[in-house]
């Protein structure tokens, strides 16, 4: 196999993941954040701002990896 092949193969899997990590993550913080205002109404307000900074930090993560997977690509 061309190693050029490889790498748009090695890309295309560690996006996948990627995305499929980061819309995990992201349910998993929102199952957790809706449990706790359901829970502690009168937090809803500082869970909801935890739980932005960490969808944030998620985002970020799952976006370097996306930009990775096309350095991997372009440097092919």
């Amino acid at each position: 196999m061309e190693s050029a092949a490889i790498a748009y193969l090695g890309a295309g899997i560690g996006a996948g993941i990627a995305i499929v990590g980061g819309g995990i993550g992201i349910g998993l913080l929102a199952q957790g954040a809706m449990g706790g205002i359901a829970r502690q109404p009168q937090s809803a307000a500082t869970i909801q701002t935890a739980m932005l900074i960490a969808a944030a930090l998620i985002e970020g993560a799952t976006l370097l990896a996306l930009v990775i997977c096309t350095l991997i690509v372009l440097m092919k």
